[in-house]
């Protein structure tokens, strides 16, 4: 009898990591990822050509289901797009350099949620925590359900907890690369009050995020985010109120380090 010479099954999720230069952070992540309890899943680094100990760092920790990608891109998003083009599995997500999951069973939840062929995607909550002390939490971005026009209120998902198909991203397309900031909050929008993809909320911290990423280190740059996410409303033809839009995010905001997690 002839072997059986078929393809392995791809991956169930592909989760995918981007990161530059994250010597101090990256192996952290790492930990986080190969610990993890749920096993059926793929992951992809893209790296933007890291001068430092980064790519040491990772080829260090080696594990089966791991590729490793180098070279200079675009940003963040062109980056966050190459691994898309690579990734194999049904469900797609990402985890940054310089996050974790909250727990072992984080991929675990994403993957038991998303057994509902119904759904499209899912997120959860995330916690920023020191850039010096990852046990103090700072912030809890407890998200919630989804509502048509609450993108308009400055709502938008916690990306980093952000699992969706392959398949939308085939069919609704990738991060816009002309975005520079905002771009993960443009493609939620496009997905969930554009395409009306079919999400579920997960009630549950999922991931841990340092503060001091690129869009949230300095008031400049989470007001020119936040003015690329008004821009974007308008590309999409979402007549909005922009007084409303900045009173409810910064609402919103206050709320998030005024609310404790546990």
């Amino acid at each position: 009898m002839a072997a059986d010479t078929a393809d392995p099954r791809p991956p169930r999720i592909s989760l995918i990591t981007v990161c530059w230069n994250a010597e101090r952070t990256i192996a952290d992540t790492l930990r986080s990822i190969d610990t993890q309890t749920y096993r059926d899943f793929e992951h992809i680094v893209i790296d933007g050509g890291s001068s430092d100990s980064t790519l040491a760092i990772i080829a260090s920790a080696p594990a089966e289901n791991r590729r490793v990608l180098s070279g200079r891109d675009g940003g963040i998003y062109e980056a966050m797009n190459k691994g898309i083009g690579l990734a194999t599995g049904d469900i797609i997500g990402f985890l940054n350099a310089d996050d974790t999951f909250e727990s072992n069973g984080s991929l675990e939840i994403v993957a038991a949620t998303l057994e509902d062929e119904a759904y499209d995607g899912c997120y959860g909550d995330l916690i920023y925590v020191s850039n010096q002390n990852t046990d103090r939490k700072v912030r809890y971005w407890k998200s919630c359900a989804f509502k048509s026009g609450s993108f308009g209120r400055g709502w938008c998902p916690p990306h980093p907890t952000f699992y969706v198909r392959r398949r939308i991203y085939e069919r609704f397309g990738t991060f816009d690369l002309r975005y520079r900031l905002a771009a993960d909050v443009e493609l939620m929008m496009r997905f969930l009050e554009v395409a009306r993809i079919k999400t579920i909320y997960i009630p549950r911290v999922l991931v841990r995020m340092r503060l001091g990423g690129a869009t949230n280190k300095n008031v400049q740059n989470i007001s020119r985010q936040n003015k690329e996410v008004l821009r974007a409303l308008a590309d999409h033809g979402f007549k909005i109120s922009t007084p409303v839009f900045w009173a409810s995010k910064i609402a919103n905001r206050l709320g998030q380090f005024l609310t404790r997690n546990r």
